[in-house]
């Protein structure tokens, strides 16, 4: 007879729910609950708890916040010229990160993907528009990742965005800083050749 403790194997599979648990770090996850004392256990289910009832799309952006509007579009010292076209919120925390961007974001919470079944009207394109129509945009960044739904939705919105005027870029790509030419690959290589700048 196989040992099993029902709530035990309970949490074990809500862990291997989350993406990247196997089912071996879902019960070290699980073990670790279960030994912490009833205050850490408390405080982990009070911030799940807190972020799933406060946490809420931004009007503006489609970021995630707690408040009316998203840190960022509330900053007065940000570059309201530049919007910064992202697939998901970790992406602008990915950005962020770095500080050398300092303009507004869109976060489209997906991309355009048929095998999907994720069309135009399944991401935040319809909320990006209004805002290049009536804001001073002068740029927007295209910031989705260099895969096939990622690139398909670039050149989707960049398409839509074209009668407004606006000056439409995409980040560049190709060999990572600390990389090795021989490991890249052809695709990689070609994005790197036409995206070459003058030294």
């Amino acid at each position: 007879m196989a040992y099993a403790v029902a709530p035990l194997e309970r949490l074990i599979e809500q862990f291997e729910r989350l993406p990247g648990i196997g089912h071996k770090t879902a019960c070290r996850l699980a073990f670790h609950m279960l030994s912490a004392d009833a205050a850490t256990a408390a405080d982990f289910v009070s911030a799940i708890t807190e972020a799933r009832e406060k946490i809420h799309e931004c009007p503006v952006c489609c970021n995630l916040t707690d408040g009316t509007s998203c840190p960022i579009c509330s900053a007065e010292n940000r570059d309201r010229s530049t919007i910064c076209v992202v697939e998901d919120p970790r992406d602008v925390i990915a950005l962020e990160r770095g500080r050398d961007y300092t303009g507004l974001y869109h976060v489209l919470h997906g991309t355009i993907s048929p095998m999907e079944g994720k069309g135009p009207e399944s991401i935040r394109i319809k909320e990006l528009l209004p805002r290049v129509a009536e804001e001073q945009v002068q740029e927007v960044i295209m910031a989705t990742n260099p895969t096939v739904e990622g690139d398909a939705t670039a050149l989707y919105i960049a398409r839509l965005l074209k009668p407004f005027g606006v000056k439409v870029t995409r980040l560049a790509y190709g060999i990572p800083v600390g990389g090795e030419l021989e490991y890249a690959d052809e695709v990689t290589l070609r994005h790197s050749l036409e995206g070459r700048s003058e030294l």
